[in-house]
């Protein structure tokens, strides 16, 4: 099954430009999901491309940081503003683009 997130322009030029590994979310799908449509937001307000779904990771914060800092194409600082107030997450890995 497909999905269609909407993902901020910086984000999404990351991601296909192959240097962010992992798009987070603060809650995820109800079915399962095999690829994703990338719509960009605004201002560019249109679909980007497509990319697989590798794996779906959910953790604490603090595990979940850790677990993907190396590919996450945002800073620490940005990932816990990103959850504020929450105490786990989910990192959708990317497959191929």
């Amino acid at each position: 099954m497909k999905a269609l997130l909407s993902i901020k322009p910086e984000f999404a030029f990351q991601i296909f430009a192959g240097n962010k590994k992992f798009e987070y979310r603060r809650k995820i799908f109800k079915q399962p999901v095999d690829s994703i449509v990338v719509y960009v937001s605004s201002p560019i307000s249109m679909v980007l491309g497509e990319f697989e779904v590798d794996d779906l990771l959910f953790d604490n914060l603090d595990e979940l940081w850790s677990k993907t800092k190396g590919a996450s194409g945002i800073s620490e600082e940005f990932f816990y503003q990103y959850f504020d107030n929450k105490k786990h997450g989910y990192a959708i890995k990317i497959g191929k683009v």
